[in-house]
């Protein structure tokens, strides 16, 4: 069996449970950002050099895989066991508050491009937002999503945000907005 089925050359595809829908659905375009922000996840894995935040990473890319099924499925939010579990929810938050008790860790605004992993966490952060604001649209337009699964997006940007900055601190890197020659009013960590 090929990959290519040619089933999407017409522009639709098949949601879980088979239901074919437009390649350009609020649904589909949820999954495929967070089917995005995976693979930008692996990209900034594959350049880290940090045991510790490569290893996390690869676990949030697998838990992914629920997040997106959470999302392809149209009753996903009535599927037993839940595609996306308060555990998961919790190790997430476990991991940013232990992350951000780091002693030195950068607490305001941040300028991405002082190290290279961690300005691939920081385009992962930029694309985890995005496909939160896509998993709300879909909600907001009556469709049904697990409401975990934003919750999840949400936490998991803040995450990403860390992941950036502890890399920067354990390199040694300042990337702070702010110096000696650019002030200004401080904003809060994750924006």
């Amino acid at each position: 069996m090929s990959i290519a089925t040619k089933s999407g050359d017409t522009g639709q595809t098949a949601l879980i449970g088979g239901e074919r829908v437009s390649k350009a659905d609020l649904r589909v375009e949820a999954y495929g950002t967070i089917d995005e922000l995976g693979s930008v996840m692996g990209f900034a894995r594959s350049i880290c050099g940090d045991a510790e935040v490569r290893e996390l990473t690869k676990t949030i890319q697998r838990e992914l895989f629920a997040v997106s099924g959470a999302v392809a499925n149209p009753l996903g939010a009535r599927k037993e066991p839940p595609y996306v579990t308060d555990e998961m929810i919790e190790a997430l938050t476990g991991h940013v508050h232990r992350i951000e008790a780091t002693e030195g860790l950068l607490s305001d605004w941040s300028l991405p491009g002082e190290h290279a992993a961690a300005a691939a966490y920081d385009v992962a952060r930029t694309v985890c937002r995005r496909a939160e604001r896509a998993v709300v649209r879909l909600a907001g337009s009556g469709e049904e999503v697990p409401p975990p699964v934003v919750t999840y997006l949400n936490r998991l940007s803040d995450l990403l945000w860390l992941c950036g900055r502890l890399l920067e601190l354990r390199a040694g890197v300042d990337a702070r907005l702010r110096d000696d020659e650019h002030t200004g009013p401080r904003w809060s960590r994750a924006w």
